[in-house]
């Protein structure tokens, strides 16, 4: 085959829009008429309906991936119904796919010549990698920061995890969906002063009541 097609990763901390760069790849691509499939995990529970949706507000439908979902296969059934190949495969929340769906969009890039752009996080709330993410770090033909800027001016690098008081987390499973209610884009140096902040409060020593006069 001919058609040469790539593997894309561009990864970004919350709120840099990513997905609403997607949106716009997608409608930029329907309106030259080429084949397109828009995908994401199913693990991203905060839509009720197959679509994906940015915080600015525009939407487009998608399909779902799911734990077991067979990527390969699922674009080979595309083509047959399709009866052609399909140009190129969106994925957002890529940093939410397992190793192996990786590797099977790289088939779906090697084999057919599609172009998959896989949208994501880098890292956790702990700056650890995830599993999709560090596969396409990888493997990827291609890999773009989408940048963007915490509050005292530096570039974000972390997503970290905050609670009700607005501390950030420093436990928990690595997966958990939220919004701006849950999570905050630092930079490194704020997130690791913040952290340092907690950590001096909480040893701070309880005053001895009986030391009063």
């Amino acid at each position: 085959m001919n058609r040469r097609g790539k593997l894309y990763f561009r990864y970004g901390t919350m709120g840099s829009a990513k997905t609403a760069l997607l949106l716009t790849t997608a409608y930029n691509l329907e309106e030259r008429g080429m084949k397109h499939v828009c995908l994401k995990p199913v693990v991203d529970t905060r839509e009720n309906n197959n679509v994906i949706r940015s915080r600015i507000g525009i939407e487009r439908p998608c399909m779902w991936i799911y734990g077991d979902t067979d990527l390969y296969r699922l674009a080979q059934q595309l083509f047959e119904e399709n009866m052609a190949v399909i140009d190129w495969f969106l994925i957002d929340e890529a940093q939410f796919l397992t190793e192996a769906q990786v590797d099977q969009l790289s088939r779906v890039v090697d084999d057919f010549g599609s172009n998959v752009i896989c949208y994501g996080l880098r890292t956790d709330f702990r700056s650890r990698l995830f599993e999709g993410s560090r596969r396409l770090f990888e493997i990827a033909d291609t890999i773009d920061e989408i940048k963007s800027t915490c509050t005292c001016g530096r570039k974000t690098i972390v997503n970290a995890r905050i609670d009700a008081n607005g501390d950030f987390a420093d436990s928990g499973q690595q997966v958990e969906i939220g919004g701006n209610d849950r999570y905050i884009s630092v930079c490194r140096k704020c997130w690791r002063n913040k952290r340092i902040e907690q950590a001096s409060r909480s040893a701070l020593p309880f005053p001895d009541i009986n030391s009063r006069q």
